[in-house]
């Protein structure tokens, strides 16, 4: 109903807002929708609106007798069949009641966000009051593609339209003042501000609220009431053996990232069994894999995800040989150069606020820690493989270098130049005896390696001029 007043004071019909009385034609609503949300991209509106009731000339609020929820397309459901004609398919939401006693009908068009919307394949705007194909304005046209690249996803409503108690009950707020360090505000105005400043909620006109998808995939209390989101708590399954047939147990998570994810890093740390390893003089039991390790890949795998892609999300699956974190989505940059390559983030918001509260590390130094842990715990070398649409991360357990094959030695020998590399060092047949704990007097099983690994072109001599092998030194093929 304020909605209904502050659209009414206005002078004019706008490109986002359509004004009606008693209009009830399907095509052309449905015209108007795929107008409408486009333009309102344009003009930086997260919603466009048509609002039966309202006169075009002087703007009376004059009631409508158009009853949507019981029109017809045919024998289908005018809702239904609007729906169903435009791509992509958006969320509008039809509004009926009451204004001054007077009947009202708002329909509520989310903005487009990755691409025009079109209605029967045609896509719409608004120019001016008129409405138009957009093929007709491509300055138009070029706008907007241009906005939909600078629309960053973290930016986007996850719940739109929310009262000031539904963001305080849908927000973990309390848990973000505590991650950052800050005092719990004494009252709800100095919560919303911080809220708004952090843009994890953006205020807009007559009181209300979006709830972005940054604040919902950090902060959210239950992620399943945030549709776009639902799918994108980290999931962790366990399997029986090496394979998928038997799954021993499962568990989605339900709280947003902030909250939750040092719950998720000691639920699967808790599963992991522990082995035997051996320092510098001391022998002790530690868990099989390095948790240093395990936080960096799960991380990286809520940071690099590929949010678009519906229906998936993280994932951590536990098996009797190893560990594997996939995430939707492939990576921005070669896996070769995931060591020394500072990451390419499509959620560049949520990356920096994730390394603020600690849960990622700086740019740049989480991969190399990986490795570094790998090598302290003994371990074959992690492997980092591109599907079509996923980037899964495999941490292997402990493995003798007898059972190792020429794959895992080849991987191994190449991140342990890359390791050096970025150390300001080099790799040299007694840094690798020490990376798979050969003895001296077997060095010709180094050099059989560092000669294979040459082979595949991922490692180059540092001086071609040295001729002695004994004091070689190698790097990465792209130093």
């Amino acid at each position: 109903r304020s909605l209904v007043r502050e659209f009414a004071a206005l002078p004019g019909e706008t490109e986002w807002l359509e004004f009606k009385c008693n209009f009830a034609d399907p095509q052309s609503i449905g015209e108007y929708l795929s107008a409408l949300s486009n333009s309102a991209a344009l003009n930086g509106k997260h919603f466009g609106y048509i609002i039966w009731g309202i006169e075009d000339v002087g703007h009376a609020i004059s009631g409508t007798k158009f009853k949507p929820r019981q029109a017809k397309k045919g024998n289908q459901e005018l809702e239904s069949w609007l729906a169903m004609q435009l791509s992509p398919r958006i969320d509008f939401k039809i509004h009926e009641f009451t204004f001054d006693e007077k009947p009202i009908v708002l329909f509520e068009i989310p903005c487009a966000s990755h691409r025009p919307v079109s209605f029967k394949a045609i896509e719409y705007i608004r120019i001016g009051t008129y409405k138009k194909a957009l093929k007709e304005f491509p300055e138009k046209e070029r706008l907007l593609w241009n906005l939909f690249e600078t629309i960053p996803f973290e930016m986007q409503a996850a719940k739109p339209d929310v009262t000031s108690d539904q963001v305080l009950k849908l927000l973990d707020y309390p848990a973000y003042f505590d991650l950052t360090n800050q005092p719990l505000p004494d009252n709800r105005e100095g919560i919303l501000e911080k809220l708004i400043a952090e843009k994890m909620i953006i205020a807009k006109d007559g009181g209300m609220y979006d709830i972005t998808n940054l604040g919902g995939i950090m902060f959210a209390r239950d992620v399943n009431l945030f549709d776009r989101l639902s799918r994108k708590a980290i999931r962790v399954i366990v399997y029986r053996g090496v394979n998928r047939v038997e799954t021993i147990r499962e568990q989605t998570g339900v709280k947003g990232y902030g909250p939750g994810f040092e719950g998720v890093i000691s639920f699967v740390n808790d599963l992991l069994p522990e082995n035997e390893f051996i320092g510098q003089a001391l022998r002790k039991n530690v868990r099989m894999y390095p948790e240093i390790a395990i936080r960096e890949l799960a991380a990286n795998a809520l940071i690099h995800q590929n949010f678009i892609i519906r229906g998936t999300g993280p994932l951590v699956e536990i098996f009797s040989d190893r560990i594997e974190i996939t995430n939707p989505g492939i990576p921005l940059i070669d896996t070769q150069r995931f060591i020394d390559e500072p990451p390419q983030s499509r959620n560049e918001a949520l990356a920096s606020f994730m390394r603020r509260i600690n849960i990622c590390e700086e740019r740049g130094s989480g991969i190399d820690k990986v490795i570094f842990q790998v090598e302290l715990f003994q371990l074959p070398a992690p492997q980092f493989i591109v599907s079509s649409n996923h980037t899964k991360a495999v941490l292997y357990a402990h493995k003798s270098f007898a059972d190792m094959d020429k794959s895992d030695r080849i991987r191994a020998c190449y991140q342990h130049a890359c390791l050096r590399y970025v150390s300001n060092d080099f790799l040299t047949n007694t840094t690798l005896r020490e990376r798979f704990s050969i003895e001296k007097k077997n060095y010709p099983m180094a050099s059989r390696i560092i000669a294979d690994t040459i082979e595949k072109k991922m490692i180059k001599q540092y001086d071609p001029e040295n001729l002695s092998k004994k004091h070689a030194k190698y790097i990465p093929f792209w130093a």
